[in-house]
């Protein structure tokens, strides 16, 4: 927080203009008489130094922009989570393959994964073959993650935690973001594109009337002959 006015209480401050000019050390009635003359706020932001630093400045302006700044910054920040993954000691290469597609893709979102091998009975007294799954799931994961914790024996489970390297999801992101542009033009250009209205042509008009005409002959002169032997 930051004393503001009459929250300052030493006597002699160094103080800053409103356009970033040094005023030199000068007492803190003079300091708040210019802030007042200038219509702006006398703020401390260095109350450490000797004498302390003050600025004249907006206040409200201020805070409010520090606000933005902090609002983006929380934008930008990228949450990381921990997934969790379960293998068996003898996971078949089917439901290996499944499980480290996701893991994959746990990673390129720039997630961490811990991988869990699960042991059942006396499976417990050969941690190797857990440790081949685990190696076989980080071989597959190598090109874009890292091993951040070694496998580690907890009772009847093993633990590994593999994370993603550097600047994968940021590739992730831009290439998503260049293969939707092409779709989204050409989606663009098919809504923008009228439709052609069809153009009826005087000599199509034409025809249709002649065609009308001789049906109507034809009618008449089956017509006749019936009458004619009634």
């Amino acid at each position: 927080m930051h004393r503001v006015n009459e929250r300052i209480r030493v006597p002699e401050l160094r103080v800053i203009g409103p356009n970033s000019e040094q005023l030199g050390v000068i007492s803190r009635d003079q300091a708040l008489a210019a802030a007042r003359e200038a219509g702006l706020d006398l703020v401390e932001i260095a109350a450490t130094s000797r004498p302390p630093v003050c600025r004249i400045m907006d206040y409200g302006k201020f805070k409010y922009e520090q606000s933005k700044k902090q609002s983006a910054a929380k934008k930008s920040q990228s949450t990381v989570e921990l997934k969790e993954i379960k293998f068996r000691p003898k996971t078949d290469d089917h439901d290996l393959e499944f499980k480290t597609r996701h893991i994959r893709r746990f990673l390129e979102e720039g997630n961490k994964v811990r991988l869990v091998i699960v042991f059942r009975g006396r499976e417990v007294v050969h941690p190797r073959t857990g440790v081949d799954v685990l190696n076989r799931v980080v071989e597959a994961c190598e090109d874009i993650g890292n091993v951040e914790s070694r496998p580690n024996m907890e009772g009847k489970r093993m633990f590994m935690i593999i994370g993603p390297k550097a600047g994968v999801a940021q590739r992730k992101k831009q290439s998503a973001k260049q293969n939707k542009k092409p779709a989204d033009k050409k989606k663009s250009a098919k809504e923008a594109k009228p439709k052609e209205p069809v153009a009826e042509t005087k000599e199509a008009s034409e025809t249709a009337a002649t065609t009308v005409e001789a049906k109507a002959t034809s009618t008449e002169s089956a017509a006749a002959p019936a009458a004619s032997e009634s």
